[in-house]
């Protein structure tokens, strides 16, 4: 039976792991996601801390998080896995990627080859979580964190956005990196305590609180408005066509390329 492509969630932060409203917690969403192809099958849950060095009280969230929804078998992938870590990584079915610094994080999956596992998973039927940097590298662009200018690099591009979160409310990072990314390049920013869920039919749903959408006028101009909890968002035709083509060359052993700064 061929895997079922799972929603990537993106989170600003950890408030959501222990968040819950009238319709139940978020993570007992995540965790029906994941058992509606196998139910009853032992649920493995990959924590990746490379992005803050695998600092172990950030891993003990997570590790509480999971066991709120009965999900105990947990390991850390860290940012020198070994044999057992890589063995863990290929069966895990939630993996979540967690906040730290953006670059810190990228360069340390190049090194340690989860650049091209991560996608592979997803594509595996893993779902994916992403905090804060993690949600950020799951999107098109990653940045460093120098003032000014920051350099742009390509990051996991499993959704097709630019992302950013918390840094609300001008989302001048956001704007810059829009800006920068070109005609039809997005953006969602998700402010402290939200989330947004991307779906494999492209469109992405805000949780708890509105998304800012950036996007660029004909003319060239930023663009800002807010997306709110119960509406969605879609990826036009033409972003949807060249997404593809990125995704069939990543998955192919392609790499992405890293961006000149801008002048």
């Amino acid at each position: 039976m061929a895997a079922t492509i799972k929603p990537i969630f993106l989170l600003a932060d950890s408030q959501l792991l222990f968040w819950r409203d009238e319709e139940g917690g978020f993570l007992e969403r995540v965790r029906g996601l994941i058992e509606e192809e196998e139910p009853g099958k032992e649920i493995r849950a990959a924590y990746v801390g490379a992005s803050n060095g695998d600092a172990p009280e950030f891993y003990d969230l997570f590790v509480a998080a999971m066991d709120s929804v009965g999900i105990r078998t947990t390991r850390m992938f860290p940012s020198q896995p070994s044999a057992e870590d890589e063995e863990f990584l290929g069966g895990a079915r939630l993996i979540k990627k967690t906040s730290g610094e953006i670059q810190r994080g990228w360069e340390a999956f190049q090194k340690n080859g989860l650049q091209q596992k991560l996608i592979e998973r997803y594509y595996a039927g893993a779902l994916l979580i992403g905090v804060s940097a993690g949600a950020v590298q799951l999107g098109l662009k990653g940045w460093s964190e120098e003032e000014g200018s920051p350099r742009t690099f390509d990051t996991f591009r499993l959704v097709p956005f630019v992302i950013d979160a918390h840094d609300e409310p001008g989302w001048g990072h956001l704007q810059q990196i829009v800006q920068r990314a070109g005609e039809h390049a997005r953006g969602f920013g998700i402010p402290s305590g939200g989330g947004a869920v991307y779906h494999p039919d492209y469109s992405v749903e805000p949780i708890r609180h509105p998304l800012a959408e950036v996007s660029l006028s004909e003319e060239g101009t930023v663009r800002q408005a807010l997306l709110f909890p119960g509406e969605t968002a879609e990826a036009d035709p033409a972003e949807r066509g060249t997404f593809s083509s990125e995704v069939q060359s990543l998955l192919s052993g392609g790499a992405p390329s890293d961006d000149e700064p801008a002048n």
